[in-house]
Parts: structure tokens; C-alpha cells; sequence
């Protein structure tokens, strides 16, 4: 009597809360890991998640390397390790959930750790922008011209015109251009060392990337996943004499700077980073006054910016609560509400 009644439980078929998601890559290696802060894995081992190459993608082209053998990386403090031989190429990111779970799906960031060429060699290079009709695309080869005749100190992905340079104290972007930024590195030429620059990409609602060294690329290529904001400082001795001083614009027409760089420089509405500019000053020549924003009313105009004289006294820029483009990827969207009328 034991045996049949254990029968029907150990033949039940438990339904799953789960989320299947494609995640298109470019050629390099990404790091592919949870969020800081989640929950811990159940009993059952729920929430948890599983990468591995895509169906369609041919072997050899993506390779999927993760602590278990199977991809996966459970609910918390789990990576896999992805390199994509020639992209752009795609993943599955599949999450999996207890079925009366009320937690949203584990939540993912993704950094790239090398791509095709390497930061160092790609900074030179300046690429020309689509013959699109645009409104910024004068401005764009303007800014792109002036980029020429600097050095090389920043390099960027920007959207619809891949990887561009220019020098510190001068704009990377184009503010006005609604162009986001997907990732960028710095490695000063001349007067700071790179050694004594580190600077962090924000990648979503409060999550930033590991501090990235002078020269190593910060954030993403080729992926479509904007960056929503940045945040630099120096160390060493040049921190002693010298200051940072970063101003930044984001695609909605927000415009936050110059502040010191001690926080990262994000926009309230969740816009994504479309061009800074970096300075490093001396201690007389560093700004005192709090930033200056402009963000759009709920109308859709421009609020007049205030300016440093009026600013209240306080913290220089109150910290933005952007949103996880990975997250977005990880969450399932919520079911329906149905209408229901009583029967007569």
C-alpha cells in the first residue's frame, strides 16, 4: 500500500515558473553573472539559471564555460564564462523559478573581458557615421573631425557609429545626438598615468560594473545594451594633485555636471549615456558649485535648467535609479488581467 501510494508523487510533473531569452553577442569574451544582493537558492535549488549556446548557432562558434558542466550558474553568485569566435552570435539565457514564486526572475549583468581587437589598438581608430539622414549627423562628423586632431586618451562605442576616440577635455559623444554610449575606456597619453585612472560603468538600477584600470573597456560592443551612466577617479599620486571634473548628457536631454566623480554621474529619468566629458584640474580650478541638470516634464518639454548659483545646498547630484537592460532580459512579463461579469 506504501509503494502505490508513493507512486503518483513520484511520478507528479511540477510546472516550473520559467523564461527562456535569446542574448545576441559581437565576436570576444563576456562574463555573464547575477546581480549583487539576491537570494539564495531553496531547498529545491530554485531560482536558478542556465546558459548555453543557442539553437541554430553553429559548434564551434560559441563556447559556453560555467562552474557545472552543464551551463548552469543557480540563483546567486554564479558566472559563465562566454567567447563567441565570430558574432554576432546568440546564447540562451534560460531562468527557472519555484512555480508559486513571488520573487521577480534572477537578474543578470553582462561585461565584456576582451573582444576582436584589443582596447589599445582599437583607440586610434575613428569610424566615419552611416550616410543616414539625420539631424546629428553633421554634428557627428563635426565632433568625429575635431576627434582626429586630438589624442587618443578615450575610447567609445557609441550607436550608429561604432568605435570612436577623442582626448581628455574634450566631448566623447555628441551631446544632442540621442546616440547612447555601449562602453568606453580611458588610458591618458600623457600627464596622468593609466595605472592611476579606474572608472566603473553604471549597467542598470543600481548595479555598476566592476572598477575597470586605465585601458581596460568597460561595458559592452556591438550589443545593443546602452550604459546609463559612469563614474571615474584617480588614484596614486596624481589623485594627490590632481581632481576629476565630469559633465554628461543622456538621450532624453538631461544634462548633469560638472561634478567630482566621487558617485556616478546617472540621469533621474533612466536614460541611457549619450556623451561626456572628462577633465582632470588642479585643486584651485576644481568645481564647487553642484551640478547643473535639465531633464524633459512629463509634458515632453524641456525643463530650463537652474542654474549653480540657485542650486540647493546638499549633495552635488541626487543618484538615479536606471534601469537594468539586463534585467529586462531576465524578467517575464506579467500576465493579463481578465474582466469577468456576473452570470444572471
Amino acid at each position: 500500500m506504501s509503494n502505490a501510494a508513493e507512486a503518483p508523487r513520484q511520478n507528479r510533473v511540477i510546472d516550473l515558473k520559467a523564461g527562456a531569452h535569446m542574448m545576441v553577442l559581437d565576436a570576444g569574451i563576456f562574463c555573464i553573472f547575477h546581480a549583487a544582493g539576491q537570494a539564495p537558492a531553496g531547498a529545491a535549488g530554485l531560482p536558478g539559471v542556465r546558459i548555453s549556446r543557442a539553437p541554430g548557432t553553429p559548434p564551434g562558434i560559441v563556447t559556453v564555460s560555467t562552474f557545472e558542466e552543464d551551463g548552469w550558474i543557480g540563483g546567486s553568485n554564479g558566472a559563465a564564462l562566454v567567447r563567441v569566435m565570430r558574432g554576432p552570435a546568440a546564447v540562451l539565457v534560460t531562468t527557472y523559478q519555484e512555480p508559486d514564486s513571488p520573487h521577480p526572475a534572477p537578474r543578470l549583468q553582462v561585461a565584456q573581458l576582451a573582444g576582436p581587437v584589443t582596447p589599445a589598438s582599437a583607440a586610434p581608430a575613428v569610424s566615419a557615421p552611416p550616410a543616414a539622414a539625420s539631424a546629428g549627423s553633421e554634428a557627428a562628423t563635426s565632433a568625429e573631425t575635431v576627434a582626429e586632431k586630438v589624442s587618443s586618451d578615450i575610447s567609445a562605442h557609441i550607436q550608429r557609429r561604432g568605435d570612436v576616440s577623442t582626448g581628455i577635455g574634450h566631448w566623447m559623444g555628441v551631446p544632442g545626438s540621442q546616440s547612447w554610449i555601449e562602453g568606453f575606456s580611458i588610458a591618458p597619453e600623457e600627464g596622468v598615468p593609466a595605472a592611476d585612472v579606474e572608472y566603473q560603468a553604471v549597467l542598470g538600477k543600481g548595479w555598476l560594473s566592476p572598477w575597470a584600470e586605465g585601458g581596460q573597456y568597460c561595458g559592452s560592443r556591438g550589443m545593443a545594451l546602452p550604459i546609463l551612466g559612469l563614474r571615474v577617479r584617480l588614484k596614486g599620486q596624481s589623485a594627490e594633485t590632481l581632481k576629476v571634473r565630469l559633465t554628461a548628457t543622456f538621450t532624453d536631454g538631461t544634462r548633469l555636471g560638472p561634478v567630482d566623480g566621487s558617485e556616478a554621474l546617472e540621469a533621474e529619468s533612466l536614460a541611457p549615456l549619450e556623451a561626456f566629458l572628462l577633465e582632470f584640474v588642479t585643486g584651485e580650478e576644481e568645481a564647487t558649485s553642484a551640478p547643473k541638470a535639465s531633464t524633459k516634464s512629463a509634458s515632453g518639454k524641456p525643463a530650463a535648467a537652474k542654474s549653480a548659483a540657485k542650486a540647493a545646498p546638499g549633495k552635488a547630484a541626487a543618484k538615479a535609479r536606471p534601469v537594468k537592460a539586463a534585467e529586462a532580459l531576465a524578467k517575464p512579463a506579467a500576465p493579463k488581467k481578465r474582466k469577468t461579469t456576473p452570470s444572471s
